[in-house]
């Protein structure tokens, strides 16, 4: 599985153009926005696009997700349903940070702690882990030991937890209890900045090292 990472809106959020080298095909985890970005990348590949993943449902993950989704007529999967309230704020959202117009959706499927997704040949595991929003999922891959964690876990830092229906507990907990099993050898790309491994983030994060007090 190849992974491409493609920067979108003024917040620099981590879309990710994930594809299948055995079928050609893709799926888009979280298209916030700049979508010229994420259309011209599946144009250069010569993808084609199955699937639109989302792991939570702030803008900056969310905002060009329908718009794709209809241009490619593929399906929307995720997140977790306590989602919602977000995802039906983004055309004021939207407005607000500059975004211009995002559209509010249904996905075609809620996705659950323990739920799989596939594109192409390739299945992802999800896990549901709250903390930074409630209904924040991320996406596993066990075969290729890459997991999108989204806005949970960074490389030296955690997700902030002072948004609306977010708590600083359930997010240690879902990163020692969700993440960490999943093994140090683990690569993740996080929702901003660099990607890391779980062991490293085990050995020198200052939130959630271990030996760091939750």
């Amino acid at each position: 599985m190849k992974i491409t990472l493609i920067p979108v809106t003024p917040f620099q959020q981590n879309c990710s153009l994930l594809v299948d080298e055995t079928t050609n095909r893709a799926a888009v985890v979280d298209p916030g926005g700049d979508l010229e970005r994420i259309e011209a990348d599946i144009e250069r590949q010569g993808v084609q696009l199955e699937k639109v993943l989302l792991t939570h449902g702030h803008l900056d993950h969310c905002a060009g997700a329908k718009a794709l989704a209809t241009k490619f007529g593929v399906p929307i999967e995720g997140p977790q349903e306590d989602e919602r309230f977000w995802i039906d704020q983004l055309p004021q959202q939207s407005v607000r940070f500059g975004f211009g117009h995002a559209e509010a959706f249904e996905p075609a499927r809620w996705l659950h702690d323990g739920d799989t997704v596939r594109f192409g040949d390739e299945e992802l595991e999800v896990y549901h882990c709250p903390g930074h929003t409630p209904g924040h999922v991320i996406f596993f891959s066990r075969k290729h030991r890459v997991a999108t964690v989204g806005d949970v876990l960074f490389a030296g830092s955690i997700g902030r937890t002072d948004f609306p229906r977010g708590n600083h507990a359930d997010l240690i907990r879902s990163i020692r209890e969700k993440l960490w099993p999943l093994g140090d050898d683990v690569t993740f790309v996080p929702g901003h900045g660099p990607v890391s491994t779980f062991g490293e983030e085990r050995r020198s994060n200052p939130y959630v090292a271990d030996g760091v007090p939750g």
